[in-house]
């Protein structure tokens, strides 16, 4: 099940360059404030901002973060500084915020609900800080989240990395990611990172949370689009898919409009 990107990365990274610009000029904005995390999702799409020539601000946000993810995010921001003259960075440490914010929130027997609130609540604070600089220096906040993360399984903070104002890389599966990745020259050590969203203080990675792979999950997402079942499949295709088909399922939450009560005013 793994997978190989068919894009066409030149033609792919022009388009989205082009895109970003084009929107940013009509909102009348002076570019682009993107979270980096140390994974490829933010190195790519930081690089595709910062060829649109407008303003790019890259944040560095850590709460009790790895020490590699620091590593990482810093090795990629200071390369991109070294090729685009209009990138800059700020570090805002949201250790003692978060920290505060433990202590003021209530505790609750439930120890798993309590540090998955917390992780989205870690995401929750990186978005509050991001829109607090965007605001100030008249920029639009760009989201990370690639297709298979947005459309696929939901693998997201609804409010957190999912509250953004656009999203260029979401038409993307995770192999194109990579691919423009390798395109844009971003660092090998993050093309090479084991993908995790670091919310927990520990080194889980994404495919310990998801239970599948992200090769296993964007087969799966094609798979589903071509309307096949779990009844098609066998073995560790049948789990994937599965998998796959339960993240969707209750996740739809985040990837369809707020319901709205609509009242009859006859």
């Amino acid at each position: 099940m793994s997978k190989k990107s068919t894009i066409q990365v030149e033609k792919v990274n022009l388009h989205i360059v082009n895109w970003l610009k084009e929107y940013a000029e009509n909102a009348k904005v002076n570019g682009f404030v993107i979270g980096i995390s140390g994974g490829v999702d933010s190195a790519v799409t930081s690089t595709l901002c910062a060829q649109t020539g407008l303003k790019v601000l890259c944040v560095e946000m850590p709460i009790h973060q790895a020490q590699s993810q620091v590593s990482r995010a810093r090795e990629h921001i200071e390369l991109l500084k070294t090729r685009f003259t209009n990138v800059t960075d700020v570090e805002v440490d949201l250790t003692p915020v978060f920290e505060t914010f433990k202590k003021a929130v209530p505790n609750h027997d439930d120890v798993a609900k309590v540090n998955l609130s917390l992780a989205n609540s870690r995401a929750r604070l990186r978005m509050t800080s991001l829109y607090y600089l965007a605001g100030i220096h008249g920029l639009l906040v760009a989201g990370t989240g690639n297709k298979v993360e947005d459309f696929g399984v939901g693998f997201y903070t609804k409010y957190g990395d999912g509250g953004v104002d656009l999203s260029p890389i979401a038409d993307l599966m995770k192999s194109d990611v990579y691919a423009l990745g390798a395109y844009l020259k971003i660092p090998e050590s993050i093309l090479k990172a084991t993908p995790t969203d670091g919310l927990f203080g520990d080194d889980r990675s994404d495919e310990d949370q998801l239970g599948a792979s992200y090769d296993e999950l964007e087969w799966a997402m094609l798979e589903d689009e071509a309307g096949k079942t779990a009844n098609d499949f066998s073995g560790r295709q049948k789990e994937a898919f599965e998998i796959y088909k339960r993240l969707n399922k209750c996740n739809q939450h985040k990837m369809n409009a707020i319901p709205i009560c609509l009242v009859n005013r006859n």
